[in-house]
């Protein structure tokens, strides 16, 4: 089954920062101190979140070398380097800048030749020294370029915290996403976004929902007008990001419309290249769709736990029915 939320999406979010963004983000953390005379190296972007040891780069060996990345050189790097004559350290420091690197990053506090640094001047790359050991500068960069450029989408509907499970509710605008929303919080449930969802994915399964910085946990509803949920039903009816576990198409009920009865097919969408279980629920008059949510995210958990009611009903009425058609044959047969 098709998901509505591809219909739903507002713009993709394509990532890149600045050096100097990433100088002024994570100076403290990284330890960084610029070592250029100049701060022209600071306009370059950083397109590529993989960071890249050249040591076969410092032999002179350019083949398939990743320039696109950042360089981080540690303690072998510039011990090769110190060791080379200056013509050679001049002629590979030029030909490793002429590739356009976005930055270079020196590890355990080493300070380069000053020739690897007048080759950067002249090319306006950024090099920078670092007091941490590679290792831990590797671990936190790392962690912090694949938040950076981790894959993501605004997406129009409101996602909620029913129970522990993340529910994206997506639909037609005006269809009463914000007002089940509203009656879970109610309840105790939490609001993580109303209207647009940032949706991130973290990791190769893991997709994450978050609220726009401008929206905060602000909720429309009509006739009523601009909510806000903190401060109506406080901290505790809020959450800044959840995992999108299981989406919610809501629709209007339609007489033609052939909706699951029994739950024993599972459907899915996908979000992000990630799969997720996707469950549609007719909208009609009387219909508590509250009630349905809570269920929804209560039989979510127990497929986790490897419980599906569904399978687990069917198997008994085929066994029941098995029964059934077995006593019936020995019964006609018995003539005592």
């Amino acid at each position: 089954m098709q998901s509505p939320v591809g219909q739903s999406y507002i713009f993709a979010i394509m990532s890149e920062i600045s050096v100097e963004r990433l100088y002024a983000a994570r100076n403290q953390d990284l330890e960084l101190t610029l070592l250029n005379s100049g701060e022209a190296g600071l306009n370059k972007t950083i397109q590529n979140p993989e960071l890249h040891r050249p040591g076969m780069a410092l032999t002179g060996f350019f083949e398939r070398f990743p320039n696109r990345r950042i360089q981080v050189l540690g303690e072998t790097e510039m011990a090769f380097l110190i060791r080379l004559t200056p013509d050679r350290l001049a002629e590979i420091s030029a030909k490793l800048f002429d590739y356009d690197v976005p930055m270079v990053i020196v590890t355990k506090g080493i300070n380069p030749p000053q020739a690897f640094i007048d080759a950067a001047d002249k090319h306006k790359t950024s090099v920078f020294s670092c007091r941490l050991t590679t290792a831990v500068l590797t671990n936190r960069l790392s962690a912090y370029l694949d938040h950076i450029f981790a894959p993501s989408v605004n997406v129009h509907g409101t996602l909620v915290d029913v129970y522990g499970v993340g529910l994206l509710y997506t639909g037609k605008s005006g269809i009463g996403k914000s007002e089940v929303a509203l009656d879970l919080v109610e309840r105790g449930h939490r609001l993580v976004a109303d209207d647009v969802v940032k949706i991130t994915r973290t990791a190769p399964d893991v997709i994450i929902g978050s609220g726009s910085e401008l929206l905060g946990h602000h909720m429309e509803i009509r006739g009523v007008g601009i909510i806000d949920i903190e401060e109506l039903f406080g901290i505790r009816a809020i959450r800044m990001q959840k995992r999108i576990e299981v989406e919610v198409s809501l629709s209007y009920w339609s007489e033609t419309e052939d909706y699951e009865r029994l739950g024993v097919e599972d459907h899915r969408t996908t979000l992000l290249a990630v799969q997720i279980p996707i469950v549609s629920v007719p909208i009609s008059p009387g219909k508590n769709i509250t009630v349905i949510s809570e269920v929804i995210a209560m039989n979510h958990m127990l497929k986790v736990y490897g419980e599906n009611s569904a399978i687990e009903f069917s198997k008994k009425l085929s066994q029941k029915l098995g029964r059934q058609a077995s006593t019936k044959d020995y019964l006609e047969s018995d003539f005592e």
